[in-house]
C-alpha cells in the first residue's frame, strides 16, 4: 500500500467516525439537553478504504454500520467516546442507559451492547427488539466472526457486555491488511508451507487420481452450490481421511493442495485441542471452527486418531464427555463450508461414524522400488556427485524407505560430505545414513550387495 493510498484511507475514516461523532452528539442532546428530538442517521461519501468496502460489499443497514463503528472507534481513537460524555456531563456523574465499561488497560469508555440500544432505539422496544436480532447467530456479523458482545457474568444483561471486533477485521480495517492467526490456546492451529510443488511428490497413480478429485471440488465446489442451485441438497464441505505410514507424503499433499489452490493450511495442534477438563475440549474446538469459517481456509488434522478415534463404552463420566466430544466434532465437521483433512496411520484407528461422513478416503502406500528410485533422484543434491559403488537402482530395490526416510539420510549424507569438504556422496555414509533410519524404526538392515 503506496503513501498517498494509505493517507486517502486514513481521510475517509476520519470521515466515517467524524459522522458517527456527529450521530452520537445529536442522539445525547435529545435525551440530556432535552432538546427538539433530531433526525440522527449516518451518511458519508463514497471511499476506497476496507471500513467503508466492507459496509457497502456487505449492505450493512444504518444500524449495523453503528454497531460496527461502536465496535471499532476504541482501537482507533480510544478516548473518542469519552471526549463526547464528557461535554454532556461536565461534572461527571454516571449515565447508565449509554452502557461502556472501563478496561483492565484501556482508560477510556468501551462500548458495550447497551451503548448500542441507547443509540440506536432507546427507550422503543420494538427497536431494541430489532437491535437484539443483529446479535443473532444467524446475522453477518456471526457467521463471518466480525464482532460479537463479550460473555458476562452469571446473573448480568447480556448486553452489558462489551462489543469485540476480531482482532482480523481490527487488522483490515485499520492496516488494510489481515494478519494471520497465531497459534495459540486460543487457535490451536499453525499455518504450514511448502517450497516443494507437485512433480517433487511421488505418489502411486491411484493415490494422485484421489488427490486431484480434491483439487475438482476446491476448483467447481461454489459454482456447484450456488449457480447450479445444490446447496439446500449436499452438505457444506468436503472432508477427507489421508491414511498411510508415516512419512508417505499426507502433509506434503495438504500443503500443496494449498499452495496451488491459493489457500491457507493450518495443521491443527492436537495438544492445545485436547484437555482434560471437562467441555474444555469443545470450546477449544469451538474457537478453532469459528475463526476458520468463510476463510476459504484447509483445516489439517494430523495424528487424527487422538481426537477422532473411536468411542468407548460408557463405564464412567469421563466415556460419557468423550464421547460427547466426538459427537460435537461430527457436528460442527458436517457445518464447516471448507476442506478438512483427516491424517492417520491407521484407518481402522479412526471411528466409524467418521468413517461413513467423509467425501473421500486416501490410502498413501509406502513407495515401490519405481517411486522410491524417483524420491531419490528427485531429493539428492544436484551440485555434488555420488561414488562409483553407490547405484540408486539397488539401493531402491534393497531398502524399503519412505519419502521422509529418505530425505533424512540425503540430509545426514550431506552434512558428512561439507565436513569432509568433499564433493562426492560416499557410499559408507550414505549407507550409515540408511542404518540410521532403520534402527530408529527398530528394523534389521541386510547388507547391500556391492
Amino acid at each position: 500500500m503506496n503513501t498517498t493510498t494509505t493517507d486517502t484511507q486514513h481521510s475517509e475514516l476520519s470521515v466515517i467516525f467524524g459522522t458517527l461523532e456527529h450521530y452520537i452528539r445529536l442522539r445525547l442532546d435529545t435525551e440530556i439537553n432535552q432538546k427538539e428530538n433530531h433526525s440522527t442517521s449516518l451518511s458519508f461519501r463514497n471511499g476506497q478504504s476496507p471500513l467503508y468496502r466492507f459496509i457497502e460489499d456487505n449492505q450493512l443497514t444504518e444500524q449495523e454500520t453503528v454497531i460496527l463503528l461502536l465496535a471499532t472507534i476504541p482501537h482507533i481513537s480510544p478516548n473518542f467516546i469519552s471526549n463526547i460524555v464528557s461535554a454532556f456531563l461536565p461534572k461527571g456523574g454516571d449515565f447508565p442507559e449509554f452502557g461502556g465499561v472501563k478496561g483492565k488497560n484501556h482508560r477510556g469508555i468501551l462500548p458495550t451492547g447497551e451503548t448500542a440500544l441507547y443509540l440506536i432505539a432507546g427507550n422503543d422496544i420494538d427497536k431494541r427488539n430489532m437491535v437484539l436480532r443483529i446479535f443473532n447467530d444467524s446475522h453477518i456479523f456471526h457467521k463471518k466472526n466480525v464482532l460479537y458482545i463479550e460473555q458476562v457474568n452469571h446473573g448480568e444483561p447480556k448486553m452489558s457486555g462489551r462489543l469485540i471486533l476480531d482482532e482480523e477485521y481490527v487488522d483490515l480495517f485499520i492496516s488494510g491488511k489481515v494478519s494471520r492467526p497465531k497459534l495459540s490456546s486460543s487457535f490451536p492451529a499453525q499455518l504450514i508451507t511448502t517450497k516443494l510443488n507437485w512433480d517433487d511428490l511421488v505418489l502411486q497413480d491411484k493415490t494422485l487420481q484421489e488427490i486431484n478429485e480434491i483439487e475438482i471440488w476446491l476448483s467447481h465446489n461454489e459454482t456447484l452450490m450456488k449457480d447450479w442451485g445444490m446447496s439446500n441438497r449436499i452438505k457444506p464441505g468436503y472432508r477427507v481421511l489421508f491414511h498411510g505410514p508415516a512419512g508417505t507424503g499426507k502433509t506434503m499433499t495438504a500443503s500443496l493442495l494449498g499452495k496451488y489452490t491459493n489457500r491457507d493450511v493450518y495443521r491443527i495442534d492436537l495438544s492445545l485441542v485436547v484437555s482434560k477438563y471437562i467441555g474444555e475440549t469443545e470450546k477449544n474446538l469451538s474457537n478453532l471452527f469459528d475463526k476458520a469459517n468463510h476463510k476459504n481456509w484447509i483445516l489439517f488434522f494430523d495424528e487424527a486418531d487422538s481426537v477422532f478415534g473411536k468411542r468407548t463404552d460408557v463405564r464412567d463420566a469421563h466415556d460419557k464427555y468423550a464421547n460427547q466430544e466426538v459427537s460435537y466434532l461430527l457436528q460442527r465437521m458436517e457445518s464447516f463450508n471448507g476442506l478438512i483433512i483427516l491424517a492417520s496411520n491407521m484407518k481402522s484407528n479412526i471411528d466409524t461414524a467418521f468413517i461413513r461422513r467423509f467425501n473421500s478416503i486416501i490410502e498413501f502406500d509406502n513407495p515401490r522400488t519405481t517411486e522410491r528410485l524417483q524420491l531419490w533422484q528427485n531429493y539428492l543434491p544436484q551440485s555434488i556427485s555420488i561414488d562409483k559403488k553407490i547405484s540408486l537402482q539397488n539401493i531402491a530395490r534393497n531398502f524399503e524407505l519412505t519419502g521422509a526416510n529418505i530425505v533424512n539420510i540425503i540430509q545426514y549424507t550431506s552434512l558428512q560430505t561439507l565436513q569432509k569438504e568433499s564433493k562426492t556422496f560416499a557410499y559408507n555414509d550414505l549407507i550409515k545414513g540408511i542404518q540410521k533410519e532403520y534402527k530408529k524404526e527398530g528394523k534389521m538392515m541386510r547388507d547391500l550387495l556391492q
